[in-house]
């Protein structure tokens, strides 16, 4: 009785152990595949940053070229409204710094970078491609499986100038920005003839950006005054 007893126990244990090796299969199948998705979620995300700093970096040097040609047409007397409004930008030229920016964080621009310039907000849109692939796994076809992402990056003004501040003249030739009436409605400021220097005793150019007054002199317009200040930059939804 006893030894039939012990034999049906072991009889038992050779039937549950094919159960227990199945279990375990399947538990080790599982985590390897949560693994494989786990690591093409990271190379989703590292292409979404790639494809973010790539956006902003287009965004940003748009704005700063709108910083420096409206300083430079303050000093100058020229059509500075035309730039505070974005509209004398080049919005190809800001685009050429996404690839290096993709680059650095992994990845590379996927066609071009979409740039929509002209009067703000101005926009520009770019689509990353992951450097890496997502590597070998459980799951088939992950070998060569890259990731995209895309991000749109928006630059928006922050300030306004008068309604009488210089703008480029008309291509039918009308007056130039020196016959413009100045902020306060008396003749606008005028470069030196054949120079393009200041003329000497301008009166200063003030704006207002975001409820307050930042006033830009024309015998140092760059002091004050930071990209920052003039234009925001942010990611927008819908990219």
């Amino acid at each position: 009785m006893l030894t039939g007893r012990w034999t049906g126990g072991g009889r038992d244990r050779g039937q549950a152990f094919p159960i227990y090796l199945t279990a375990v299969a399947a538990l080790l199948f599982l985590a390897l595949a949560f693994f494989a998705v786990g690591r093409a979620g990271a190379t989703k995300n590292g292409a979404q940053t790639a494809a973010d700093a790539a956006a902003l970096a287009a965004a940003q040097t748009y704005r700063d070229q709108l910083r420096t040609g409206l300083l430079a047409a303050v000093g100058t007397g020229g059509p500075w409204a035309d730039w505070l409004a974005g509209r004398l930008g080049d919005p190809e030229a800001a685009c050429g710094q996404a690839d290096p920016y993709a680059q650095a964080n992994g990845a590379h621009v996927q066609g071009r970078c979409v740039a929509s310039g002209g009067p703000l907000p101005a926009s520009f849109t770019v689509t990353v491609e992951s450097a890496a692939a997502v590597g070998k796994s459980v799951v088939p076809g992950t070998e060569d499986r890259h990731a995209t992402a895309t991000a749109r990056a928006v630059v928006e003004p922050r300030c306004w100038g008068p309604p009488s501040a210089p703008r480029t003249p008309p291509p039918s030739g009308g007056p130039g920005p020196s016959g413009s009436p100045g902020p306060s409605g008396s003749p606008g400021p005028s470069a030196s003839p054949g120079t393009g220097a200041p003329a000497q005793g301008k009166p200063a150019v003030e704006i207002v950006c975001d409820g307050e007054t930042v006033r830009i002199e024309p015998d140092r317009p760059g002091a004050p005054v930071r990209a920052a200040t003039l234009f925001t930059v942010r990611l927008a939804d819908g990219a």
